[in-house]
């Protein structure tokens, strides 16, 4: 009898996670279809503009059909747009990372964010971190140290300069998001802080003349795979921080840079050298520590 309600209880917890492990795995799969698009001949800023707009109407098309409770206060707006052109340089600064490093790489490097946040958390007074807490964010930074130093000479260190920047923008941008907006529907913050980065990368895009779109067929194939996967990220991590809250939603999210690093390997022929992978699996469990230290 006991074992049976044990199943049924870590069926229902499963059950609970399922959504979260979706969206770390659709995050993944994004990616992957998105290193594929750069090496098929799409630059960023084209990327991101497509990506952008077509992320725009899918929201407003969600808004319509599942209109907010509580609609946002002109400071609370102000806040979102704010934001949003802050979203507009992190996923910029992210993306180029992905183009310019191996996937394995720049992942892992812009997953320090969380760190960053509870240690800017910390000095701000929003966090308490204590002496556990700092002892994993020093593993994981040694772990960063580790895996960036076994590939040191083939790496670009403006893609590492990226990812660190977009790390940064997303520890501002939580940080902002958590002391002015913690009440909001989070589907209207996405919505105000979507509107300006996408009118940004359009404005940039018109204004350069950019438009290089994937050259092959199984670049275009890998295109919409990153749409679609990265529309159902969306979805189901809204799912997940309604099931079971935004910090296990956040613990689960660590699925996202250990499968997209299994994946460079198995999907894109990146190696993955023995020190790296020592230090990336460092990174991955003293980011968890992290989180659990509280």
């Amino acid at each position: 009898m006991n074992g049976a309600i044990s199943i049924a209880t870590a069926e229902r917890r499963f059950a609970a996670m399922l959504p979260g492990i979706t969206a770390a795995l659709s995050f993944s799969a994004a990616d992957v279809f998105g290193k594929i698009v750069f090496n098929d001949g799409m630059d960023v800023l084209s990327f991101v503009t497509t990506r952008g707009v077509l992320t725009v109407m899918f929201f407003w098309v969600w808004l319509r059909v599942a209109p907010p409770a509580r609609r946002h206060t002109r400071r609370e707006r102000l806040v979102s747009i704010g934001i949003g052109v802050m979203f507009a340089a992190n996923i910029f600064g992210l993306l180029l990372a992905i183009q310019l490093l191996p996937l394995s790489i720049a992942i892992l490097t812009y997953f320090i964010y969380p760190l960053l946040t509870g240690l800017a958390g910390a000095a701000t007074g929003i966090d308490r971190v204590g002496w556990r807490g700092f002892l994993a964010a020093l593993a994981a930074f040694i772990g960063l140290a580790m895996m960036l130093g076994a590939r040191l000479g083939d790496v670009e260190l403006v893609g590492v300069a990226s990812a660190l920047a977009a790390a940064v923008l997303r520890v501002v941008s939580l940080l902002i998001t958590r002391a002015s907006l913690h009440n909001t529907d989070s589907r209207l913050n996405t919505w105000y802080s979507l509107v300006p980065s996408a009118a940004i990368f359009v404005a940039f895009s018109v204004l350069t003349q950019t438009s290089n779109p994937p050259q092959s067929t199984f670049g275009w194939v890998a295109f919409v795979g990153m749409s679609v996967t990265s529309t159902i990220s969306v979805l189901t991590i809204f799912i997940s921080i309604a099931r079971v809250g935004a910090f296990r939603t956040a613990l689960i999210m660590n699925l996202e840079p250990l499968v997209s690093t299994l994946a460079s390997v198995a999907f894109l022929g990146e190696d993955l050298r023995p020190v790296q992978a020592c230090g990336g699996a460092l990174m991955l469990v003293a980011l968890c520590a992290f989180q659990l230290r509280r």
